[in-house]
């Protein structure tokens, strides 16, 4: 008796070629739909599932192959009696291969696009599989043809398209209750955070290592969604580590926060060490290198430009781990390209994730995503002076960089220029401190940026002593009133945002 095969896909791309395969192995093929209309346009032969179950199609192609003729070919054990014995009265020809894949859901999310009889026909297979084969990717078909041209499945494949099978479905039931949880309108505004969470996500990229050499990497993305890392074009130098993939994104991401003028931001172990605006992108780089030049010794550099051939002359003179910028001219590139071991990737604008996720043991930590709400149009000035135009500016740069360096931070900057950056520290005294030492002396008439509220006013010390003029912070403190006291006493002018930016 031939072997039966059943093919339904919506993504028909190299499906008649499959079929040929199958027919040309002695393979009886069942179809349904546009499926089966493809597969006899080939001039194929092709069974219905309609004539196959004896049941017309109905419910608007609801209800097509939900047929224990179906399902029952799919799902019985092949070693046992009863089951055998249950074909054979019901007149149910047992099926070997399912070839399923689903509507596309992600791409055209709603009521009808959500499968019924695909993911049931790729389950009751998938549960199978030591009998049935079933494929969910096209990519696929080629290695599973020529298996059966040389004979059949072995069981090592049928695991592994199992296996695949059921993170095929389940990342489609995932895309499902997001698109619910989306378009919930009942949900309460106050309370962002879903229910529950069910993670899809696909290994798409392989790296060097993790953290550390003897850690394993990989970028997953979460299926259905694109990410600029995607499209983004490596030209030059070794694969990504961990540490390379999460130090770029954060330097891209704040490169494109700092606003449309060029831009440039070097950071390093995740936190900026130099960023810098200008009308050139070849002084705002070379100003965000001067922040701290120490620090950005095998760093990573974001330009929001093109990079010109002068600016990759500057680079060459740094060792730098990776350089990420939308494009690079002729020049630059033929430079850049000569550092063996620089990675050189070119790559379209971010976005950004509605919630951030961290491990704990059992479980995750989530939030939603922490941005800056209040603008500057929305601070309040704190002191009897209000900062000029210039130092407003220079605050609301400031102000962006604090909130993506990790917490207790102080920032110092002076003509958009960062010129000193405390990062990471247990108390705002030494923040600061480290912040004012590092402009040794740039940040006089400058702004200076603190993530969270200053609990003494002994924390205005090291912006005072490093010259700064005007303070932005988000207030709080039961001591608020004597550091704005301690503020109009050296003259400085205040503003509050009243929302904190802590990051860990």
């Amino acid at each position: 008796m031939a072997k039966l095969a059943l093919l339904s896909v919506f993504d028909k791309t190299g499906i008649t070629d499959l079929a040929k395969s199958l027919v040309d192995a002695g393979w009886t093929l069942l179809s349904s739909g546009g499926t089966a209309a493809k597969i006899a346009e080939a001039g194929l032969p092709v069974t219905d599932v309609a004539d196959h179950t004896g049941s017309p199609i109905m419910l608007g192609h609801r209800v097509v192959t939900l047929h224990p003729k179906v399902h029952g070919g799919i799902l019985a054990d092949r070693n046992n009696a009863e089951h055998q014995a249950d074909l054979e009265t019901h007149d149910i020809a047992p099926i070997d291969l399912v070839v399923v894949n689903l509507y596309p859901f992600n791409a055209q999310p709603g009521i009808e696009m959500i499968d019924i009889g695909g993911p049931t026909m790729v389950r009751a297979a998938a549960k199978n599989h030591e009998f049935v084969g079933v494929v969910v990717d096209p990519e696929d078909y080629p290695s599973v043809a020529a298996e059966i041209a040389d004979g059949e499945l072995s069981a090592d494949t049928k695991r592994r398209l199992a296996r695949k099978a059921f993170a095929h479905t389940a990342a489609y039931d995932a895309s499902i209750v997001s698109w619910l949880d989306d378009t919930d309108e009942a949900s309460d505004a106050d309370d962002p955070l879903p229910d529950s969470i069910h993670l899809a996500a696909d290994r798409v990229q392989d790296l060097r290592y993790g953290e550390n050499p003897h850690q394993v990497g990989a970028r997953f993305r979460f299926a259905g969604q694109q990410s600029w890392w995607d499209d983004a074009v490596q030209h030059n130098g070794k694969a990504l580590s961990y540490l390379n993939l999460l130090d770029t994104e954060s330097a891209w991401q704040l490169v494109h926060a700092l606003g449309t003028d060029p831009t440039a931001v070097v950071i390093k172990h995740a936190n900026p060490c130099g960023a810098a605006a200008s009308d050139d992108i070849t002084e705002a780089y070379a100003r965000a290198h001067a922040c701290d030049s120490v620090s950005a010794f095998g760093g990573i550099v974001a330009i929001n430009r093109e990079v010109p051939t002068e600016l990759a002359e500057q680079l060459l003179e740094v060792f730098t781990e990776v350089i990420v910028a939308p494009g690079f001219s002729t020049g630059a590139m033929e430079l850049l390209t000569t550092k063996k071991n620089l990675r050189v990737i070119e790559a379209m604008p971010p976005s950004s994730a509605l919630l951030t996720m961290r491990s704990i043991d059992g479980g995750l930590l989530v939030q939603t995503t922490d941005r800056l709400i209040a603008q500057p149009s929305d601070w309040t000035v704190a002191t009897d002076r209000a900062p000029t135009v210039e130092e407003m500016a220079d605050l609301a740069f400031a102000w962006q960089i604090a909130a993506r360096v990790t917490s207790n931070t102080i920032v110092l900057a002076k003509d958009r220029q960062a010129v000193g950056v405390g990062a990471g520290q247990q108390n705002r005294r030494d923040a600061g401190r480290i912040a004012a030492e590092k402009a040794d002396g740039r940040a006089a008439g400058g702004a200076c940026a603190s993530d969270a509220f200053f609990p003494f006013k002994d924390g205005l010390e090291a912006a005072i002593d490093a010259g700064c003029t005007a303070v932005v912070q988000p207030g709080g403190s039961v001591r608020d009133d004597e550091v704005i006291a301690a503020a109009n006493d050296a003259g400085i002018a205040m503003v509050l945002t009243g929302e904190r930016h802590f990051t860990h």
